[in-house]
């Protein structure tokens, strides 16, 4: 697993061995952020704002920093992940604008003082835990009105957008289903 574009192009990332962790491709991750450079939304990698929860070994939200993404906070409980993303984050010499919170990303309820530009989320496919996630990260002041939610969900999964969020982008790629949200306008 390496990184696709960017400052750290070709950058090798650890994973811990086991089914448990399920890094997002090389290819997922390479059309993700395609999209995102497209000028669909209002966003711009270069000084962006990113959340990335359920970071797992961090490959979104470092191919973000890579891409030149300002800062991100990346959540993650699991002891194996951390170490991998710990050590993902060291090979990019990125300690001083990457930041770890051991958390579980659906009770992660430190907030913040302005909206992030980009939230990043990859749980365990069929778990639907990022619904919850969003909920809590929205109550926190994680998510403005111009932030895209990016997730990452199994191609099979049933997937609506929440209240008050629409579904702005839907693809797949092999086993994985990127989904891009936004929040509603208010009226």
């Amino acid at each position: 697993m390496r990184i696709v574009a960017g400052k750290h192009r070709g950058a090798r990332l650890v994973a811990p061995d086991g089914l448990e962790i399920r890094p997002t491709s090389e290819r997922a991750r390479e059309a993700l952020f395609s999209i995102l450079d497209g000028g669909r939304f209002p966003l711009t990698l270069r000084g962006a704002r990113v959340l990335d929860l359920f970071s797992g070994t961090g490959a979104l939200g470092l191919e973000a920093l890579s891409r030149g993404a300002a800062q991100v906070v990346f959540v993650e409980s699991g002891a194996a992940a951390l170490a991998a993303l710990r050590a993902n984050i060291a090979t990019l010499r990125a300690a001083g604008i990457a930041q770890i919170r051991e958390a579980d990303a659906t009770r992660f309820i430190e907030r913040t003082p302005e909206p992030v530009d980009l939230v990043l989320m990859d749980p365990p496919y069929g778990s639907g835990l990022w619904v919850e996630a969003l909920d809590t990260i929205g109550r926190g002041g994680w998510v403005g009105p111009d932030t895209v939610i990016a997730v990452e969900v199994g191609k099979k999964e049933a997937v609506s957008a929440p209240e008050g969020y629409t579904l702005a982008d839907d693809r797949r790629y092999g086993a994985a289903r990127l989904i891009l949200l936004q929040r509603e306008a208010a009226e």
